[in-house]
């Protein structure tokens, strides 16, 4: 009897436990040098709020969350640049607050660039004021459009970094650039650099033979069929056309687009 009775008391102990169900938000990234904005919300009893806790990096956040909107003072940490962050939101279950800017954390496109210029076929280029690691895309203006043809790893620190990458020119008149787009979808660009190059134009021919569309040197392409749909890209001096149906097809190609009819 005297176990059962103990048995008893040790549950109802743990009752309130169970009833507080919690669940928790975590942001993981870098230090950006922004705070994090959060929208609380009050309990459907109507006594006290969503938020239980906020944790940064395993330590409990010293900032006032019992308010309909609170901040997240990352500064108080005196993190670097770059510094990996991770916070965790507890919150009661079914009362979900709401993050106003849940990429604080993530990598921005904020660099600017101190030089870029054509070196033969290499683009290069030198990157200040960068505040996290994002790829720069490099591309190449052709077919009245920016196309991407590369992309390398910023190295995501302030400091004055170095780049370099091989392009492929395309007869007579050549752009290029770099961009950078942050995980809210802005892109940050960089200058233009742009030359003219002595390569001959480039021609193709159908054969129907060969059942290939034959260029008259390597060149990057694209080919889309009457609706507008890509079906074929590469960097070829042929396009192998057997596996496609009779009728009219778009090639952008060199410095230039076509059409040719199967």
């Amino acid at each position: 009897m005297r176990l059962k009775f103990n048995f008893l008391i040790i549950i109802l102990l743990m009752l309130p436990f169970a009833l507080v169900a919690e669940d928790v938000i975590v942001l993981e990234g870098n230090y950006q040098l922004r705070n994090i904005y959060v929208s609380n919300k009050i309990v459907s009893s109507g006594v006290g709020f969503c938020v239980t806790n906020v944790f940064v990096n395993g330590e409990v956040s010293p900032d006032e969350i019992n308010s309909e909107a609170f901040e997240i003072d990352l500064s108080l940490y005196n993190f670097n640049i770059g510094t990996p962050v991770t916070v965790e939101i507890f919150y009661k279950e079914g009362c979900l607050p709401n993050i106003i800017n849940p990429l604080a954390l993530k990598p921005q496109a904020t660099f600017k660039t101190e030089n870029i210029k054509l070196n033969g076929d290499i683009l290069e280029w030198t990157s200040v004021n960068e505040t996290g690691s994002l790829p720069y895309q490099v591309q190449q203006f052709k077919w009245n459009k920016w196309v991407k043809v590369g992309e390398i790893k910023g190295e995501g620190s302030p400091e004055i970094h170095e780049y370099k990458y091989k392009v492929n020119p395309v007869s007579g008149k050549n752009r290029f650039r770099v961009i950078q787009k942050s995980g809210d979808g802005r892109t940050k660009v960089s200058p233009e650099v742009d030359f003219t190059s002595s390569k001959p134009q480039l021609t193709f021919e159908y054969s129907k033979k060969e059942k290939s569309v034959n260029f008259t040197g390597e060149t990057s392409f694209e080919m889309y069929d009457a609706y507008g749909r890509i079906i074929k890209r590469g960097f070829s001096n042929k396009i192998n056309v057997e596996d496609l149906e009779k009728g009219v097809y778009y090639i952008n190609y060199d410095n230039t687009f076509s059409e040719f009819k199967k």
